[in-house]
């Protein structure tokens, strides 16, 4: 433990004045510094990253360059530390290393990442909300809150996602938390019609908090789905926080309803306009309130959100990822403890955000204990649930195997309406069987880019 401090110690220092010396100029500064830590890292691994980071930022106009570039010139001194210390230093490189050392004295998995919702309420009902069947009376009292970190911080989890219900409805114990809980980085996942002036000068003076803000598309899609003049709140609320210099993204749903806009240059455009650093791309899951299976994407959809998603990368000056999509990257689902896992306001400890069912509530033991539920040993069993990561999700893509977990593990649903897992799942075989179709596809076309990009020297 006294190791890991000096070292959280020294990253921090080495840290604070590498960003300052780049923000100062990074037309000049930033490879500079990427250079020193190649230089300074004493894992390999370590080394080949700074490698690869050289290489792309060294492109002085591709689009990795130009986000790099605004957002360090564009966050507050205080925002910009706080999250590469919080985020880089304690959450993916100590906390990681905390926690793999901690499983063989523990003998269970520990995950990276906490998903944690501090209220069922909403200020807003939104049309098929995956939270919508919770109970929307509840909250997680602070003592449970702040307990739930501290244990999480022991194990080596730095990275504390929240949503809802709507979280900001609770921002003043979320200011309290993220104070406390210095060396932790709080990602909130918010509808944004909460956020102020105020609010976003007093983010800004902490550091460690950063907003993914929710919205359908352009004005009529968010406004058709979320409430009339939400859409012009989000926009306030971007502006309100690229003005504080607080970092934020955007957080959308593609449905069968507006996929082709998410899609589209003028969504993402405007986006980077407004100032998000980042995006979060979801696809519509048929659970909590008012669910439609003709609501979801279709396999079609999917797939062309799969390539969009992909050309940005080339492209625009945003980091973006689709939890579905992007199975390939993190090798296939990453819940049920594996990465990451959610506990709702009732204190239900769930697998994903999406997956609505539990053995325990953490206000009745502890992290560590509720890591060890069979729900969580049923998943990371059967993870990555099959060879094409494309296909990663057990609800939408393996129906029939999130049916076995649920009646393996004895788990209970966290519903309001108590729905069976059969009920949930048995209605998406058939989404699932198309979706498979297409993937195999993309999967095969992937692995063949792959052969060809690394035959392509050797031909030459």
């Amino acid at each position: 433990m006294a190791s890991i401090t000096a070292k959280r110690f020294f990253g921090k220092v080495v840290l604070r004045h590498a960003l300052n010396y780049a923000a100062k100029d990074p037309e000049k500064n930033l490879l500079r510094v990427i250079e020193w830590g190649e230089r300074l890292a004493v894992e390999e691994e370590h080394r080949q990253a700074a490698r690869t980071i050289l290489a792309t930022l060294g492109a002085p106009h591709n689009n990795w360059t130009r986000l790099v570039k605004t957002q360090l010139r564009r966050l507050s001194p205080r925002v910009r530390e706080k999250t590469v210390v919080n985020f880089f230093l304690n959450a993916a490189l100590l906390g990681i290393a905390r926690a793999r050392s901690l499983e063989k004295v523990y003998g269970v998995h520990l995950p990276w990442v906490m998903l944690l919702d501090p209220t069922g309420r909403c200020n807003l009902r939104c049309k098929g909300c995956w939270a919508g069947e919770y109970d929307r009376s509840q909250e997680m009292d602070f003592a449970t809150l702040d307990r739930i970190i501290k244990e999480g911080e022991d194990l080596g989890i730095y990275f504390i996602v929240v949503s809802g219900g709507e979280p900001t409805l609770r921002m003043k114990a979320l200011l309290t938390l993220a104070r406390r809980h210095n060396d932790a980085l709080f990602h909130i996942f918010t509808n944004g019609t909460l956020i102020d002036e105020k609010t976003a000068a007093a983010v800004a003076e902490l550091g460690n908090i950063t907003f993914a803000i929710s919205l359908e598309g352009l004005a009529e899609a968010t406004d058709a789905r979320r409430g009339p003049g939400v859409f012009a709140r989000v926009m306030e609320a971007m502006d309100h926080l690229r003005a504080a210099g607080v970092l934020f993204g955007f957080s959308a749903t593609y449905t069968r309803e507006n996929a082709e806009e998410i899609g589209s240059n003028r969504f993402i455009d405007l986006m980077i306009e407004k100032g998000c650093a980042y995006g979060w791309l979801f696809t519509y899951v048929p659970v909590g309130g008012s669910t439609d299976l003709a609501y979801m994407a279709t396999p079609e959809q999917r797939a062309r959100m799969y390539r969009t998603v992909r050309r940005w990368r080339e492209e625009k000056p945003i980091f973006v990822a689709d939890f579905w999509n992007d199975g390939e990257a993190v090798d296939g689902c990453i819940a049920g403890g594996r990465c990451y896992f959610h506990i709702n306001a009732m204190g239900d400890v769930e697998p994903c955000a999406f997956i609505h069912y539990a053995n325990v509530n953490i206000k009745e033991t502890t992290l560590l204990e509720a890591l060890k539920c069979p729900l969580f040993k049923a998943y990371q069993a059967r993870q990555p649930f099959g060879h094409n990561h494309l296909r990663p999700c057990p609800l939408i893509d393996h129906p029939w195997m999130l049916e076995e977990i649920v009646r393996e593990s004895g788990a209970y649903s966290t519903q309001k309406n108590n729905i069976s897992a059969p009920q949930l799942c048995q209605p998406l075989y058939g989404y699932a069987e198309s979706w498979q179709k297409i993937a195999d596809t993309l999967w095969r076309e992937a692995r063949e880019a792959e052969r060809d990009k690394v035959a392509r020297p050797h031909s030459a």
